[in-house]
């Protein structure tokens, strides 16, 4: 526990102007009726809970010993009766005012029933008063004024969901808050540090994190509150002090229906554009079979032809190496179109999944192209264009919409970017045609970004890595309108009727190795001395996924098929 010696001034008169509240371009349309999607609540079992985004600004810190633009602290305002607080909000001052609190109450005996959750209700009620606050830090800024944060001390079976802020050194009431018994609770880590306060010999003082359910995915019953933890003694081995919410409703019944589905891939659908000198567009997986793809069988000298559905493709098993699709051999012309794709039959695949415990809505969007281009290297000021780095048959990239099932609001975009990709806030993404973001696809290696530009992978400190441009262009995709749904396992198994190559696990183009290094080893000799680096630095800055030919797997072998997407979020 720290106390810091603090000025206790009025606060409200040294608070920077707070960030406005941000809204989508357009207003959202009424949704398809349904189950609990877009109601404003969720059942997660015993307990209810509804979304809260209006806010009042409690205290601020300016960024003199922190980040530079500074955090805002906020209590949810216009909470209905009977619902409790379960702790703050905390966000940077350099974005617009975004983000949400869950408030809880006791659910009733309707919608335990409807919820399907087990069990008889247990003596003790879900939620319950803290027993008394403990202080975790306070400030000793004379420009913010006072700063308190306070940790709610549970009764015995239950978690505190949050931290609560003042700028009194009272304890706040006890009616402010509630917690949480155990059972109804999952374990929630630390993500993104929102504020680290430091001495002046750079010793940490005090941190504040954003929180998120240690178990993610589309398996996960881990429900984000949005409050925030914070702790002078911040251990990431540890388990925190506040826990998140669990969705013991195994109906998952916010999730869209299937005509939900639709009219929001109808409203959110992106607009892929490609880069204008790309080469290799995307196509139709119909298509890619129709036109000459072929099926190997490890010990065959010759392909197979693939059914335009791909029904005599092996199904199921795992990527053992016993099978794998190539392009035909012995017609050059044949080769070269069908590595060019075709964009007029070309669809994004979609996939549905719960994300955050129910809470959200994840619509995988999955683009197929019929090959992945070489890349350009930067080393420096010079770009040099690999003859094969990078090349392979099959190429499969995938972005991602995360939707709020309580209000049906697109809250986030994935884009994913070779062996990673970010997550970015809807208040950072271009639109077009209302709410449907734009999505940008990299020349040659189809990697999805939210803004134009050329983005290095690799070293940007050193400028050197594998160039990504991405630019509008008069090749695009409306995803709007060129989809199809291929799988939302939460609908059941009859609602989706999954194509026949969605079951093949093998990868989608032959494994051929060559002798990368030796490519790079030239490419580096033709390097004026003074930018020249040794062979062993320069080859560790770049990807793996450069030093062979291989052809990707398809979707559902991926690890983002039912976990969360692979990145810092």
């Amino acid at each position: 526990m720290f106390w810091g010696n603090c000025f206790c001034g009025d606060s409200a008169s040294h608070l920077p102007s707070h960030p406005q509240p941000f809204s989508l371009p357009s207003p959202l349309p009424p949704w398809p009726p349904g189950g609990s999607f877009a109601s404003g609540r969720i059942c997660l079992g015993e307990i209810e809970v509804l979304s809260i985004d209006k806010f009042e600004r409690v205290w601020s810190y300016d960024g003199l010993h922190a980040r530079p633009e500074g955090v805002t602290f906020y209590r949810p305002v216009e909470v209905p009766d009977g619902f409790s607080c379960l702790g703050h909000y905390c966000q940077s001052n350099d974005q617009p005012l975004r983000g949400y609190i869950l408030v809880a109450r006791e659910a009733t005996s309707f919608e335990l029933q409807a919820s399907h959750t087990r069990g008889s209700l247990l003596e003790s009620p879900p939620l319950k008063k803290p027993l008394n606050y403990s202080l975790i830090w306070s400030s000793d800024s004379r420009h913010d004024g006072c700063g308190y944060f306070w940790l709610p001390n549970p009764p015995m079976g239950y978690k505190a969901m949050g931290i609560m802020v003042t700028t009194k050194p009272e304890e706040p009431s006890l009616e402010q808050v509630r917690c949480v018994r155990a059972d109804l609770t999952e374990t929630c880590e630390v993500n993104d540090v929102l504020l680290a306060v430091n001495s002046r010999f750079s010793r940490i003082l005090f941190q504040v994190c954003n929180t998120r359910p240690r178990k993610r995915g589309s398996l996960g019953r881990g429900v984000s509150v949005g409050t925030f933890f914070c702790s002078t003694h911040f251990d990431p081995e540890q388990e925190i002090d506040i826990s998140c919410l669990k969705n013991l409703d195994s109906t998952l019944n916010a999730m869209p229906n299937l005509n939900q589905i639709h009219a929001l891939i109808e409203h959110y659908g992106p607009t892929v554009f490609f880069h204008p000198d790309e080469i290799y567009l995307p196509s139709s997986v119909q298509w890619f079979f129709k036109n000459g793809a072929l099926l190997y069988k490890d010990g065959s000298e010759w392909g197979e032809a693939i059914d335009y559905k791909g029904s005599n493709l092996p199904r199921g098993g795992t990527n053992d190496g016993a099978f794998w699709i190539d392009l035909p051999s012995d017609d050059d012309k044949a080769r070269n179109d069908l590595k060019r794709g075709n964009i007029e039959s070309a669809e994004l695949y979609v996939h549905v999944k719960p994300a955050l415990g129910g809470t959200f809505a994840d619509i995988a969007m999955w683009v197929f192209c019929p090959f992945n281009g070489a890349v350009t290297i930067k080393v420096g000021f010079l770009n040099i264009a690999m003859k094969r780095i990078g090349e392979h048959v099959g190429d499969w990239e995938h972005f991602t919409l995360r939707v709020s099932n309580f209000t049906g609001e697109l809250w986030s975009v994935f884009f994913s970017q070779h062996s990673g990709g970010e997550w970015v806030n809807a208040f950072n993404l271009e639109f077009i045609e209302g709410n449907k973001p734009i999505v940008y696809s990299s020349k040659n290696g189809h990697a999805s970004f939210p803004h134009p530009g050329t983005y290095l992978q690799g070293s940007s400190k050193l400028g050197i890595g594998v160039r990504n441009d991405a630019g509008r262009s008069n090749h695009f995709v409306d995803s709007s309108i060129k989809y199809q749904i291929v799988a939302a396992e939460h609908l059941g198994d009859e609602a989706i009727e999954e194509p026949s190559w969605l079951q093949y696990m093998r990868e989608w183009g032959p494994t051929i190795l060559y002798d990368s290094r030796s490519e790079i080893k030239k490419m580096i000799d033709l390097l004026p001395l003074f930018v020249r680096f040794s062979l062993k630095n320069i080859v560790e800055l770049f990807p793996t996924e450069l030093y062979c030919e291989e052809g990707p797997t398809g979707p559902k072998e991926k690890a983002n098929w039912l976990g969360d997407e692979i990145c810092f979020t």
